[in-house]
């Protein structure tokens, strides 16, 4: 197996080389479902021999102005979805300009959670945080090597059972997960390829598959900035990041795996994503903390996806895909089983939105009047949906439906301020859980503090704690202050 892995990989490298040096095409405006996955300006080049006029120097933005600058609301857990984080803020210190094709940055996010009624522990309170680092080397201007960007992070998580308190599975509170709880990470290593005009984009190494499937909170992007949802919601439960049907199979935060996902985007707003992993987890084993396993338990999905504007100014989402892991499975139980697999869909559709616009005045009766108030912000209303269904007699969740609402901008002088709430529906494995079943509605309100700071109060609300039958409905708040830097 391990030489198989050497020989794809340097075919991959040969390959990405003999493209990245003859790339003769135009740039490409990217798929908005896959804008995030292949910046614009790491596009392919000419490579026309007349001279071009040489472009002015970039602008390397300062301390001062990427504080000042406008900060989208984000999702609410950033590590969980997201390449690359943080805002340049502690890039901004050093003599590292990012036009070199050095990037980087992270994101610390804190949180305290009581358990006001419930659950398993009521009365209870816990604390967690995480700290994620990266750094992103952009290759065409490293080394002119046209297309290519590689990427490291590392984790540090320390945080308490905060979900095992309020007896809740799936968690309504996604930055804890499986134990150590203590933990530090190698959290992610890979080498992306864009090849063909970016229509063929290739990453290999240590990731996070939940960046490329099922990423319900992934912005929708167009040409127009005021017609842009940011981060869909900011909802902090589990099943907004991963799919319960796939919880204890999917790798994803914080168990990252090695593996290959491979993107097509042969139209604009189209793409295909396919990717295989390391599926050691579904056996147990914390994949984020070790390195490769590959011994016949492997983690396959494909995922096929849209994007559109309906009306010019309406836009939205859609993504499905399925998804198959290997090797013998067992439940709690003693029940076994021989693989299993399974289907998801979501997506997401702004249903309401008004542009910033200056007020309109018309003379009545000789004297001026306001006729069409100034509204001085954007502002619109987007819901989410998600569906999942397997097979399996071992994973704890075996169908889920989700659905949500996230209002952004709706109070005047808080242009960056995003509300929503969101209510999760999931069937329990009879073989796993004495439940039949848990549903989870959560509430919150992310406000924008300044530049990359935003606090989140969370309000959450698990009449029926999956854990077990015994326990009794949970009401949960979370105080959330997330730093981008």
């Amino acid at each position: 197996m391990k030489s198989s892995s050497i020989q794809v990989f340097a075919l991959g490298f040969l390959f990405s080389w003999f493209a990245g040096f003859s790339a003769q095409a135009a740039p490409l405006t990217l798929p908005l479902s896959v804008a995030a996955l292949a910046p614009a300006s790491n596009s392919a080049t000419s490579s026309n021999t007349t001279a071009a006029p040489s472009p002015p120097p970039e602008h390397t933005p300062t301390f001062g102005e990427i504080l000042a600058a406008p900060h989208s609301p984000i999702s609410g857990n950033p590590g969980a979805v997201n390449f690359m984080t943080g805002d340049g803020l502690f890039q901004s210190l050093t003599p590292i300009s990012p036009n070199t094709g050095v990037h980087f940055g992270g994101v610390w996010l804190a949180d305290y959670n009581y358990l006001i009624a419930g659950g398993a522990q009521p009365g209870t309170s816990s604390w967690n945080s995480l700290l994620i680092a990266s750094v992103q080397f952009d290759a065409s201007k490293l080394f002119h090597w046209q297309g290519a960007d590689f990427g490291v992070q590392f984790l540090q998580f320390n945080g308490e059972n905060t979900n095992g308190e309020a007896g809740a599975f799936p968690g309504y509170n996604s930055l804890p997960g499986p134990p150590p709880l203590n933990r530090t990470e190698f959290y992610q290593a890979w080498y992306r390829q864009k090849l063909f005009d970016n229509h063929l984009i290739i990453r290999i190494g240590k990731t996070v598959p939940t960046y490329d499937f099922n990423n319900v909170t992934r912005p929708v992007t167009t040409d127009l900035e005021n017609l842009e949802i940011p981060a869909v919601s900011g909802l902090i439960y589990t099943p907004i990041f991963v799919n319960p049907t796939m919880l204890g199979a999917l790798p994803g935060y914080y168990n990252s795996a090695y593996g290959v996902t491979v993107t097509v985007a042969p139209v604009k707003h189209f793409y295909f994503n396919y990717g295989i992993y390391d599926g050691a987890l579904a056996k147990g084993v914390q994949t984020g903390l070790v390195g490769p396993q590959f011994n016949t338990y492997y983690f396959t999905i494909a995922e096929v996806g849209a994007d559109w504007v309906l009306a010019d100014k309406y836009p939205g989402q859609f993504g499905a895909g399925g998804w198959y892991q290997s090797g013998t499975l067992t439940a709690p139980n003693g029940v076994t089983q021989d693989g299993t697999g399974g289907f998801y869909l979501f997506g997401g559709q702004r249903l309401w939105g008004r542009a910033a616009t200056p007020a309109v005045t018309r003379a009545i009766n000789g004297q001026p009047q306001v006729v069409t108030p100034a509204y001085g912000q954007d502002a619109s209303v987007s819901v989410f949906y998600q569906f999942g269904i397997n097979d399996s007699k071992t994973l704890p969740v075996t169908d889920y439906v989700g659905v949500g609402l996230t209002g952004f901008g709706l109070i005047p002088g808080r242009p960056e301020d995003s509300i929503g709430g969101g209510l999760g529906l999931s069937w329990l494995n009879k073989n796993v859980s004495n439940r039949s079943s848990q549903l989870m509605v959560q509430t919150y309100y992310q406000a924008h503090v300044y530049g990359g700071l935003f606090l989140q109060p969370t309000l959450s609300y698990i009449p029926t704690p999956g854990a077990s039958n015994t326990d009794s409905a949970a009401w949960a708040f979370t105080m959330r202050l997330t730093c981008l830097f």
